[in-house]
């Protein structure tokens, strides 16, 4: 029988709960149990596909082809279980499955309501998220306790919590410890406060993760144990750290995996945390320091960017290098300013995105990148300006785009599917749906490597990535944009849609496009291929790799297999 962890969050937001779920999943994995993790978001979206990055980060996907938060890329890099659909719903996902169980007459007349139908839809998402096999899941509830958002989540696990019975739950409440500088010591109101909020919903927590700039007293965390009704030892200091791979020692060495065992009465063996601890000596210990920019249009909210910032971390220490990322704000560039905001970095990167906004300014970062024989990398809507470049200033297709943001171009070199030229020149308009959640190219799919290739050297004959795009490389360029040098190196084994795009050594020394989200995939312990060889190019740029020598780091591979 699977077991249950409700992790919550109180005071504010962005407190970190989905790096504490699975700093705990890394822990519990490490003691040799089978973990999951489920995030639970209470907005009305049906998926986060259709929201803002400046509004809720980026967009993860996973293998299956769901959209899904932000936190379940964390998911993936902390703990070996892969995510599905099934690991993260919205509350839009439940009101919608309820309403057309209500439609189809389903509930045979009753009065439909939050307590029992939404609450009960609830249990049921969150048990098919955990498979039988597994020995624990970590339900994430996102938003704050307090909001009115948040309640039917609240109130569903506590029924579950009853149903289930002792022995098989735990709630871990995170909390917020701040730091008053002008009276000079930390505050447990707020704790106090959230706690109390949890305990009029009917859940006393187990543990609270109290969140501070700086370690928590003894004194304090006794003070916090006795008016929130929670063991002493289940009060645990969670202070900001430089690096996120520290914070599964730091709860271990507070003993949260132990208490947790404890009140699951789960008989596992020690916590092994030897690769945590490689990993963080040699994020703490790089050979030297590599500069890459960024150049994209959500650069105000790092989020928006989270699993892609973390894969050149990851790449950075296979390399044994430290990655700075500078982001440069695309409309901001031109081809008169990209010299001067782009003169000093040893490689560029055009991550995704969606709208017109910008796209001027990342062809001419591209542009920048192919003449300047600086390292490129570009990510899905970044492999579909580099062919829109070289489609303008090499192929000599004057006035190329993508019908995304010119529908009338002349060269439509990007384009949807329906859209696809005849033989008379003119484009096809297929009516399209008007659902922006269900028009994109979605999850994991193979694509066969061209022999002699850069990608061949990476890849190796087939590559199966993560995809989340709508509009493709037009077919109909292809044979024009190879005769004028460019190199399709991938081409997906049912469509024949173009996946990568590079340039031969002979011109250029690192510079590929890839249609889809290697990032998605990457992390601390394996890295990432493409990732690993494109930092490697970065430091061969430079021209000074290995420069700044340290006390040697602890072996990546050693750290893997740990």
């Amino acid at each position: 029988m699977t077991k249950f962890v409700f992790v919550t969050g109180g005071v504010v937001s962005s407190l970190g709960k989905g790096i504490a779920a699975a700093s705990l999943a890394a822990i519990l994995e490490s003691r040799g149990l089978k973990v999951t993790l489920i995030k639970l978001d209470p907005y009305l979206n049906v998926d986060p596909g259709t929201m803002s990055p400046f509004q809720h980060g980026e967009v993860f996907v996973t293998d299956d082809g769901a959209e899904t938060d932000l936190d379940l890329g964390h998911y993936e890099r902390f703990i070996t279980t892969r995510m599905k659909k099934a690991n993260n719903f919205t509350a839009g996902q439940i009101y919608k499955t309820v309403l057309e169980k209500e439609r189809r007459g389903d509930y045979l007349g009753k009065t439909v309501q939050v307590i029992p139908h939404v609450t009960n839809e609830i249990q049921e998402f969150v048990k098919r998220g955990a498979a039988p096999d597994l020995d624990v899941a970590i339900v994430e509830i996102g938003g704050t306790v307090g909001d009115i958002e948040s309640l039917p989540f609240l109130e569903a696990v506590r029924q579950m919590a009853l149903k289930m019975g002792p022995n098989n739950s735990a709630f871990v409440h995170l909390t917020y410890v701040p730091w008053i500088a002008a009276a000079g010591e930390l505050k447990t109101k707020p704790t106090q406060h959230t706690v109390q909020k949890m305990r009029e919903i009917g859940i006393q927590p187990d543990v609270l993760l109290c969140r501070a700039d700086r370690p928590i007293p003894d004194d304090e965390r006794a003070k916090i144990s006795l008016f929130t009704n929670v063991q002493p030892h289940g009060v645990i200091s969670m202070w900001d750290v430089d690096t996120i791979y520290k914070v599964p020692r730091l709860l271990h060495e507070q003993g949260l995996d132990e208490l947790i065992c404890m009140k699951l009465q789960l008989l596992t063996r020690p916590a092994d945390l030897k690769r945590w601890d490689s990993l963080v000596h040699e994020v703490e210990h790089p050979r030297c320091t590599v500069k890459i920019a960024m150049c994209g249009k959500y650069t105000d909210l790092s989020d928006s960017y989270k699993s892609l910032n973390e894969a050149l971390r990851h790449a950075g220490i296979h390399n044994h290098a430290k990655v700075e990322i500078d982001y440069v704000d695309a409309e901001s560039l031109t081809p008169a300013t990209a010299s001067g905001l782009l003169r000093g970095f040893d490689a560029i990167l055009v991550p995704g995105g969606f709208g017109k906004r910008g796209i001027e300014g990342k062809i001419a970062a591209v542009q920048y990148a192919r003449e300047n024989k600086v390292p490129y990398l570009g990510i899905c809507l970044g492999m579909q300006v580099a062919t829109i470049e070289y489609a303008r200033h090499v192929a000599g297709l004057a006035g190329a785009n993508s019908t995304e943001f010119e529908p009338e171009t002349p060269h439509p070199v990007i384009a949807l599917i329906e859209e696809w030229q005849d033989r008379d020149g003119s484009i096809q308009k297929r009516s399209a749906s008007s659902d922006l959640g269900g028009t994109m190219r979605l999850g994991a799919q193979s694509s066969d490597v061209k022999a002699g290739t850069l990608a061949h050297q990476i890849y190796g004959a087939v590559v199966t990535e993560r995809h989340r795009h709508r509009y493709e490389a037009n077919v109909h360029y292809l044979a024009q944009l190879q005769q004028a040098g460019l190199i399709i190196s991938a081409l997906t084994q049912r469509e024949q849609l173009t996946e990568i795009v590079e340039l031969p050594s002979s011109v250029h020394p690192w510079f590929m496009g890839v249609q889809f989200h290697p990032e998605f995939k990457s992390t601390p312990w394996g890295g990432h291929p493409l990732f690993s060889s494109f930092v490697k190019a970065a430091l061969d740029h430079k021209g000074r790799p290995g420069q700044d020598p340290v006390a040697p780091a602890a072996p990546v591979a050693a750290a893997r297999v740990a």
